[in-house]
């Protein structure tokens, strides 16, 4: 196996590189100040995206960097999961850098559903505004009511009267909902509660002006609402909709789903580690600048032993999100459960604790919004829960190692 970028891989690594340098990079101070004072408050219907990130998006369009996850040269870049890794890695190290280049969460795996698995209609209508650019998109999947980390509890419902669906059913934790761009919601529910458990669930294009959709609020992560995306609650009253709407078909929710979650989850590591290496870097400069008892903060308690797990830890975490990546186009999404697994508690983690790091060594200015910290340690946190927790990946992990030695089901682990 080789992990080494392609030579396509390189060359638009360094055209991405050498964009984020010259146009993303200096915006960053300016974008996280004044889009804070944009948008303030847990009202997002009075929320705006900075006007200059649609000249970012358009600059990026022009030099060819749009939507450089999609493997499809004609709508995309054309490239594989293990090419565009490196590519997501560059666009992490600034938190609304991916949007730029039209490669930013939920809209990518919303993107990727309707690519492999929508109809010519549903593509024409969601996938063509959705890679231009145009419209932006959600992913309803987690219930407040229910344990959510067993994705079997939804109980969202998506029934078929007819020639149409009607969807019932509250969400939260809605990603992007609060855009002013978003217009459509791929929602998951069950269309068969007596089927098996892994065939009970549909997913369906939701429009959200249709009647009955109705944003509740919005949910702070450590008291910020992340405008101008938002992590909303969604309720679901009654929504009827033409049968077309349904993805596929009844029953194929999972199937749907594990396709879509392969790729994004390395598409997450990849842009945690590029927040890790930032924070790593903002950590050596924080120290490397400033003196306390006669000697740079860098060299005072334990600091350089920390530098050097940070860099051992990004670069373990790299090598295992690149063998996932290379599993899946080897083998299949099914067959690299255990890796994927294995980087969603690895890399947000790593992230984590670096970050945590960062913040120590910069003291004040580390919890205050000076720096990019506290919005990286967010970040972190909530990686370690969403696209399922720590627990459920470690179980999964788990459940593959035993399996090689015969040892299956609740007894069998126990013994």
């Amino acid at each position: 196996m080789d992990f080494a970028p392609s030579a396509r891989s390189q060359e638009y690594l360094q055209r991405l590189h050498a964009f984020i340098d010259r146009h993303v990079a200096p915006f960053d101070p300016v974008y996280r100040r004044e889009n804070a004072e944009l948008n303030a408050g847990a009202d997002w219907r009075g929320w705006r995206v900075h006007p200059r990130i649609a000249e970012l998006k358009a600059l990026a369009r022009e030099a060819g960097l749009w939507n450089l996850f999609l493997p499809d040269a004609e709508l995309g870049a054309g490239l594989s999961l293990l090419e565009y890794a490196p590519l997501a890695e560059a666009m992490g190290r600034y938190e609304f850098c991916a949007e730029i280049f039209n490669c930013n969460a939920p809209d990518t795996g919303n993107m990727e559903v309707l690519y492999h698995y929508g109809s010519e209609p549903q593509k024409a209508r969601w996938l063509r505004p959705l890679l231009d650019g145009a419209i932006r998109s959600v992913f309803c999947m987690t219930e407040p009511e229910v344990a959510s980390s067993d994705a079997t509890n939804m109980r969202a419902q998506i029934r078929i009267e007819g020639d149409e669906i009607v969807v019932d059913g509250r969400k939260w934790w809605s990603t992007g909902i609060g855009h002013p761009d978003a217009r459509v919601a791929i929602f998951m529910g069950l269309t068969d509660a007596d089927a098996a458990p892994h065939a009970r669930h549909g997913m369906a294009l939701v429009p959200l002006d249709a009647p009955g959709v109705r944003i509740e609020r919005m949910l702070p992560t450590f008291g910020e609402y992340d405008p101008p995306y938002g992590h909303g609650e969604v309720s679901f009253d009654n929504v009827r909709l033409p049968l077309d709407h349904l993805i596929q078909g009844p029953g194929q929710g999972f199937a749907i789903a594990q396709g879509r979650l392969g790729p994004g989850r390395i598409h997450h590591c990849m842009r945690a580690i590029g927040a890790a290496e930032r924070a790593l870097e903002l950590l050596i400069r924080r120290g490397a600048g400033r003196e306390a008892f006669g000697q740079p903060i860098l060299r005072l308690g334990g600091n350089l032993e920390r530098v050097a797990q940070a860099r051992m830890a990004i670069d373990q975490a790299r090598l295992l999100t690149l063998y996932a990546a290379w599993k899946i186009e080897r083998f299949g999404v099914k067959q690299a459960m255990s890796e994927i697994s294995a980087i969603k508690v690895v890399a947000p983690n790593m992230l984590q604790e670096i970050v945590d790091q960062a913040i120590q060594i910069h003291g004040g200015a580390g919890v205050s919004h000076d720096t990019p910290l506290t919005g990286l340690f967010a970040l972190a946190r909530a990686l370690r829960i969403a696209d399922g927790p720590d627990e459920v990946h470690r179980a999964m992990v788990a459940r593959v190692e035993l399996a090689k030695y015969g040892i299956g089901g609740k007894r069998g682990a126990a013994a």
